[in-house]
């Protein structure tokens, strides 16, 4: 807009190149050779690049102006401008990127804005929405939820949230189910999604190529060109333990939330065929627990943390394979209860038994192998020889949200991860700074997680520990206020919290990270003793801490009905007001 009195003239020159590297490229990986590049195309209103990749695949990308510019000379675009007193000119620059035999139609800047607005319509539709009296807080709400929506893809079988921007802008097993856990009790409807894409993609048989195995639940799908080549293995990869015991663990809490059981029974096989990848592959040994051996071409370490340096012995050497996580055995624990649940509602009666105690002994084992006086913590991992790795990390949090240990063992826990060498002000480390391995700027050495921290949080609150689970949100909530847009990241780095000062930022972490945008909920979810159960609302021992007094939830979807509610705290009470209700709805509060 010319602000002036008087006319103006000026040029935009815009400079265009595209390079068509892989994202695995732009992480460093190196070629031997590339594919053909075709010549730009030009004509007065876009310019196009083709390269064909060495995969045969031909992609393109398209950069539409409106309105037209004054000339585009190769890969320069000209716009000469007049604008008279106060006059405005408004410039649209569309980019579209095209896969050969992908059908994408071509549209103008408005008409998709016009389908996203309809599409974030579409999901406030179906998403209760959450208000708090503290207008910071409201903001990380609502940016963390938008880009849950960003990050989420419509599939063939239903929603699903790919991982984070840029390096995991894809299908990852472990993630989409955490971030469906996260936002389950919001939006159901990202469980279902996610749940019908992995069982359709569970594997079948064996494949080392792709660390698969009958049972076993995807870890990674990705299609650009290195993956089509084989160049990288992960055009669908299975290298992950702990995938495989979530994905179990989320079909019981989506029945829980729901009462879907037309959907449990459709995925009722790759139930049942997960559980049996657990004791027929997962378990190399027969020792009972899970345990993984580094791949020759994917992943070495392959819990959450599967950096090569992430399992480690007191001494920093590294892990003698088979390695046995600790939280993986939590997850086990976890799946073989819920599995069980389903398999009594399913009149699958020895099944059911079976896998009940099954989980109990997992249960009794973690307890008798895991645990270390001398760290007075839950080790790392166990080794090949059943050696202990006693090393105090995040891991051992995550047998809290499994709820696979004692109350007397939680409780030390609880204690544990907020004395100063766990918690750095803004969250819990991966890893203590005792260890000799502590690097705060590290990846899984030191640095803070949010979703680790939320999966803890989260277990605080399933063994009553509330103001725990509050400390957790208020440091991320703080920590929020320091990342542009509120957006919490995959993660940042462990300094200790130092006065007006926001935490340091770990320079290539993902933003938007899917199961770090939800985070929030789930620490919510725990805050509240919130539970819903088909048409039952539960609300245990609720508390909210001292930034929020007020919090609404409205248009929270049942099996039979709907709800809103209000939220208001009194000192370490809390009431629970019903603003609005239909259909079948039951609420209880326990305090």
């Amino acid at each position: 807009k010319n602000f002036f009195l008087y006319p103006v003239e000026l040029e935009l020159n815009f400079y265009f190149d595209n390079d068509f590297a892989d994202i695995f490229e732009v992480r460093g990986y190196k070629r031997e050779k590339r594919g053909k590049f075709y010549p730009v195309e030009v004509k007065k209103d876009k310019i196009r690049f083709g390269y064909k990749g060495l995969d045969n695949i031909t992609r393109e990308t398209l950069i539409s102006f409106t309105p037209f510019p004054s000339d585009i000379v190769s890969t320069k675009v000209n716009y000469k401008i007049k604008l008279n007193p106060k006059e405005s000119y408004t410039l649209y620059l569309t980019i579209q990127c095209l896969i050969e035999k992908q059908s994408l139609m071509e549209s103008s800047y408005k008409e998709a804005l016009y389908y996203i607005k309809r599409r974030v319509k579409d999901w406030e539709n179906k998403s209760c929405k959450i208000y708090t009296s503290n207008e910071q807080f409201n903001q990380w709400l609502k940016r963390s939820w938008a880009d849950i929506v960003m990050l989420t893809t419509s599939t063939e079988y239903g929603i699903y949230p790919y991982a984070g921007i840029p390096w995991f802008n894809t299908i990852f097993g472990r993630d989409g189910i955490i971030t469906a856990l996260e936002c389950l009790w919001i939006n159901p409807f990202i469980a279902k999604g996610t749940l019908a894409f992995l069982a359709h993609h569970q594997a079948k048989e064996f494949n080392p190529e792709q660390d698969a195995e009958p049972g076993k639940i995807v870890h990674e799908i990705r299609k650009g060109e290195l993956a089509r080549t084989g160049e990288i293995p992960y055009a669908k990869y299975y290298g992950s333990v702990d995938t495989t015991p979530l994905f179990v663990i989320l079909a019981s809490k989506y029945f829980e939330r729901t009462g879907d059981i037309d959907f449990i029974k459709s995925i009722w096989e790759n139930i049942v065929l997960a559980v049996s990848w657990i004791d027929n592959y997962g378990d190399v040994d027969r020792d009972g627990f899970v345990e993984y051996f580094p791949s020759k071409k994917g992943l070495s370490n392959k819990g959450w943390k599967d950096s090569e340096d992430s399992i480690f012995y007191e001494d920093g050497t590294l892990v003698k394979p088979p390695i046995a996580l600790v939280e993986v055995q939590g997850y086990v624990y976890k799946a073989k209860k819920e599995a069980s649940k389903l398999a009594r509602i399913l009149g699958e009666k020895e099944l059911a038994l079976k896998w009940e105690k099954s989980a109990e002994k997992i249960k009794e084992l973690i307890e008798e192998k895991f645990w270390c006086d001398e760290i007075n913590c839950f080790v790392l991992a166990l080794d090949g020889d059943k050696r202990q790795c006693k090393v105090r990390t995040s891991n051992a949090g995550h047998l809290l949200f499994s709820k696979a240990i004692t109350p007397s063992k939680a409780r030390i826990l609880a204690s544990l991860f907020f004395e100063k060498h766990f918690f750095s002000g803004w969250g819990i480390r991966t890893l203590s700074s005792l260890e000799i391995r502590y690097n705060p700027l590290s990846y899984h050495n030191g640095s803070v997680w949010p979703h680790d921290n939320a999966l803890i949080a989260f277990g605080f609150s399933l063994y009553g520990f509330k103001e725990e689970t509050i400390k957790i949100l208020k440091a991320l909530f703080e920590a929020s206020t320091f990342f542009k847009l509120r957006r919490i990241p995959e993660l940042f780095c462990g300094f200790e919290r130092r006065p007006n000062e926001g935490p340091t930022h770990y320079p290539v972490a993902c933003h938007p990270q899917a199961w770090s945008s939800g985070a929030v909920f789930l620490i919510l979810q725990g805050c509240l003793g919130l539970s819903i159960e088909k048409n039952e609302i539960i609300f245990k021992h609720p508390m909210l801490p001292h930034f929020l007094e007020e919090l609404w939830i409205k248009d929270l979807i049942l099996k039979k009905g709907k709800v809103d509610l209000h939220l208001k705290r009194h000192g370490d009470d809390v009431v629970v007001n019903i603003i609005k209700k239909e259909g079948e709805v039951k609420i209880f509060i326990e305090k």
